[in-house]
């Protein structure tokens, strides 16, 4: 998994409360388990008409956030069912980082694991955050993990609250099968311990 220390893009605003995951990825896309090729379908019953064609309309399709890496969103950001394809389309569409000031359990978890950051914030800061976003090419926002702040173009500063343990996960790039890896010396230990006393297992 990729890690996450400080991250400066474009941020692209999506005032849109309860985006379900659903929306996110529609379970049209949901026939394949590999994490790559699932931007086609992000936001796709908003992003895309009817025919196909792109909606000039909807926010990532703006030539102005078409390489957005932050989504500014509305409250509860993530509900619905608990697909992990979620997180992966938002990834493999360069969406490294998600600000709102709430998110499903399911979701926010499934972020971490995948090389997200999810970062909750008070109302009033995400007013201020959605403000920045709206701005265009212009809105390029800094999320630094490590002093956990994210720094508007004006040169104003957020404070966001995170978990010590899933911080240093993200920081260290590591997801599930990385934590284990970590105790990779001791598990060989153990299995070579566990060999010597009871060779017929």
């Amino acid at each position: 998994m990729e890690k996450f220390t400080k991250l400066s893009g474009v941020a692209a605003p999506l005032p849109i409360i309860n985006i379900d995951t659903d929306m996110i990825i529609p379970k049209d896309y949901l026939k394949t388990i590999k994490r790559t090729g699932l931007a086609e379908g992000l936001f796709a019953e908003m992003r895309l008409n009817e025919d196909g064609s792109e909606n000039p309309d909807f926010v990532l399709n703006k030539p102005a956030y078409r390489e957005a890496t932050i989504l500014v969103a509305g409250d509860n950001f993530g509900c619905g069912s608990s697909r992990e394809h979620a997180p992966w389309a938002l990834l493999d569409r360069g969406i490294r980082c998600v600000i709102s000031t709430s998110f499903a359990d399911i979701f926010y978890n499934n972020c971490f694991k995948n090389g997200i950051l999810p970062v909750q914030v008070t109302e009033d800061e995400l007013d201020k955050l959605m403000d920045d976003a709206s701005r265009g090419s212009n809105a390029i926002l800094t999320v630094d993990l490590e002093s956990q702040t994210i720094t508007g173009p004006d040169g104003g500063s957020v404070s966001f609250e995170i978990d010590p343990f899933k911080k240093h996960c993200l920081m260290n790039g590591l997801d599930d099968i990385g934590l284990t890896l970590e105790k990779a010396d001791s598990i060989d230990s153990y299995e070579s311990k566990l060999e010597a006393s009871r060779p017929w297992v």
